[in-house]
């Protein structure tokens, strides 16, 4: 692992986050590397900072690391968020999901100034659905008819369990299911997801993201900016 000092990736993702700042801090392994760089950049130079995280893992990792973590619910508005991405194609538009904090993700971005997502080289892709799965988190109480609708919509795939083989429940209480994405315009699909009862989000963010950082093999980091 690289450390601070030598992670182009994590540091390109904090350089423009200044004291006095509300800062939303991603979940995922990307979004921890800039977490704990942020964490040593405070420290150097005594940033004053507040800072929301998107899971109960990034408040521990936050907390642990000394940064001063404020309640969401206390929060109208955020200045910036760094946050991980699956995929993303050459639009910024981004699937997400993979350690099941969709809702919490979505909830910071949707209120912050400024969307940066980091990503590798191998997860930018021409379609999203050919690198990930999509994850649907959905309400336990209606699995099996939900499921039926999914299938409907030309969705397959599995319900999440964890290394144990238990259901794997999110922080707000749903399942999810990691579905194979059909060849489809992604926009269209996301919006029936929206209108589905029972499903409480999807791991399709297409309007998210101001800009991607994405770490390329050689080390350099390369930036996919959204298209105003």
């Amino acid at each position: 692992m690289q450390t601070v000092q030598t992670d182009p990736l994590a540091l390109a993702a904090i350089e423009p986050i200044a004291s006095g700042m509300i800062v939303g801090l991603g979940t995922g392994i990307l979004a921890d590397r800039a977490t704990r760089a942020l964490a040593a950049r405070c420290l150097a130079e005594k940033l004053e900072l507040a800072c929301v995280a998107t899971s109960l893992a990034t408040h521990k990792l936050a907390t642990d690391l000394g940064l001063r973590v404020i309640p969401f619910a206390d929060v109208e508005q955020v200045d910036y968020i760094f946050d991980g991405a699956s995929e993303v194609d050459h639009q910024v538009r981004m699937l997400k999901g993979h350690h099941g904090a969709i809702t919490r993700q979505r909830l910071v971005a949707e209120v912050s100034d400024r969307c940066v997502y980091l990503t590798t080289e191998d997860r930018v892709s021409d379609r999203l659905g050919t690198k990930a799965l999509l994850s649907v988190v959905v309400i336990p109480f209606g699995i099996a008819s939900i499921r039926r609708h999914l299938r409907n919509l030309g969705l397959s795939g599995v319900l999440r369990r964890d290394f144990d083989g238990k259901v794997f429940e999110t922080e707000g209480g749903g399942v999810v299911f990691d579905m194979t994405m059909p060849d489809r315009d992604p926009r269209e699909l996301a919006t029936e997801l929206d209108g589905t009862c029972g499903v409480v989000d999807h791991g399709l963010f297409l309007d998210e993201a101001d800009e991607v950082l994405v770490e390329c093999k050689d080390g350099e980091v390369r930036r996919i900016v959204a298209v105003q």
